[in-house]
């Protein structure tokens, strides 16, 4: 099986040499690079394309304008020719066994569709600083599992012909595109958690879903999500209330979610 490493790139050059050079040291080798660089304007597409020169794995691709992360991220997924994909951002970093793991997790469960992993953190010198505590193996098949404690998150695959099936990303997404992803293809099959470290996330001031300050827009995006996800699924109600009358999904399911007796019932779960 073919995999294809996807990566919406803009304005990354110097942390993405370390993205690409754990890509290289896969020890399983039959993947593609899709790179869509979203109109970068710091020299870096430039170096992309000389790079793209070097390596007939690197597929570069290139925005006719900004498009922002959604549109990007969903060209990524059009243009890739694997059967799993998955997203590194080209700030991040996988270990060396990450496909290989991945890979074999599909090869010993025919019928899960995804994979996800736990997280490491580093900084903006490459300097580990923890890890991601909230990733953990998720039921399958709930119709009212919103991921709302982020308990999926990178290293996040998928097979591409699942993907097919669904809307595909929105395009319009300027944030929560990945939980666009995992909610659209949690409703076509099951989710296989990886109990090891495969990514390594960077925390840096230029992160855009690190920033704690989020715009209308942004907000907006993330509640959007869940509401067409609670349209997909048939849910008119939730805890009581009718979907369409809660001012804001997100803050309200993650209350409703994190009461004391739900912590308490997930900690001996």
């Amino acid at each position: 099986m073919k995999f294809s490493v996807l990566i919406a790139h803009y304005n990354n050059w110097n942390y993405f040499q370390e993205c690409y050079q754990s890509i290289k040291n896969q020890t399983y080798s039959d993947f593609e690079i899709i790179i869509v660089d979203d109109c970068s304007n710091d020299g870096s597409y430039e170096k992309l394309v000389e790079l793209s020169k070097q390596d007939d794995k690197i597929k570069l691709f290139r925005n006719s304008a900004n498009k922002k992360v959604g549109y990007t991220k969903r060209r990524c997924v059009e243009e890739a020719s694997g059967d799993i994909c998955g997203f590194v951002d080209p700030d991040d970093r996988i270990v060396a066994n990450a496909l290989e793991d991945v890979m074999d997790a599909y090869k010993n469960n025919a019928d899960i569709i995804s994979t996800y992993s736990k997280i490491k953190l580093i900084d903006e010198f490459s300097q580990e600083k923890g890890e991601f505590n909230l990733t953990k193996k998720i039921k399958n098949n709930h119709k009212t599992f919103f991921n709302i404690n982020f308990e999926v998150a990178h290293f996040f695959t998928f097979k591409k012909e699942i993907y097919d099936q669904t809307e595909g990303i929105n395009p319009k997404l300027i944030i929560s595109e990945d939980q666009d992803l995992y909610m659209k293809l949690y409703e076509k099959g099951d989710f296989y958690f990886i109990n090891s470290f495969q990514y390594l996330y960077r925390i840096h001031d230029k992160g855009v879903s690190q920033n704690k300050n989020k715009t209308k827009q942004q907000k907006e995006n993330w509640h959007n999500v869940l509401l067409e996800t609670c349209n997909r699924r048939g849910i008119h109600k939730l805890f009581g209330r009718k979907v369409n009358e809660i001012e804001y999904l997100p803050k309200f399911i993650f209350e409703k979610e994190n009461t004391f007796w739900k912590k308490l019932k997930r900690r001996f779960l």
